[in-house]
């Protein structure tokens, strides 16, 4: 992330947005459960709030100094911070009863990784359990924020079926003038 984007990832306009506009609307109707994991919290102002919706909130970052400071800030809450690659976490599957990813996915350099980080998240989640989240529609002023950065939006048409390609369950993805927000399951074990 250039130093442009993270000094607004990490600003106040951005905190209000993330708390009175974006996580409501990608959380209506949806119930994270207990143990949640959100991937690409970056600075971590959508993790301020996320925290609230879950006993417990592992944070997975891949870029060393924001996960180092996320652990930091977080040290003595209900909150772990991992530094791990999102598309091979290395942790326990089926553990999750809810995942989520706020405004990440077209920093994932490829479609391919994209595809393999919604395996990942599949294989990590609990049978039932949730992956909700919303990614940036795609403009030219965002283009050029991510001047010298990974920049791949994630197109609304086609992302049903890329997640249920992946092995999700009851998918649905819709927009706004801003964002594209899905939701989708994880098929829950027989007799559930």
């Amino acid at each position: 992330m250039n130093a442009a984007h993270l000094a607004l990832c990490a600003s106040a306009e951005w905190a209000e947005a993330v708390e009175r506009w974006i996580i409501p609307w990608v959380l209506d109707s949806v119930v994270l459960g207990d143990d949640v994991v959100e991937v690409g919290p970056g600075p971590g102002l959508t993790t301020n709030v996320l925290r609230r919706h879950a006993d417990h909130l592992t944070a997975i970052e891949v870029d060393a100094d924001l996960a180092a400071s996320l652990k930091k800030r977080f040290t003595g809450t209900t909150v772990d911070v991992i530094c791990a690659d999102a598309t091979a976490t290395g942790l326990k599957s089926n553990r999750f009863s809810g995942a989520v990813c706020m405004t990440m996915l077209h920093h994932v350099p490829t479609v391919a990784l994209q595809d393999q980080l919604f395996s990942e998240l599949l294989r990590i989640l609990r049978p039932g359990g949730v992956f909700a989240g919303q990614d940036s529609l795609a403009s030219d002023e965002l283009r050029a924020l991510h001047s010298d950065d990974t920049y791949l939006p994630v197109p609304p048409e086609g992302l049903a079926k890329r997640l249920e390609g992946a092995g999700f369950i009851s998918v649905d993805v819709d927009t706004n003038d801003y964002a594209v927000r899905f939701r989708a399951r994880k098929q829950p074990a027989s007799g559930q």
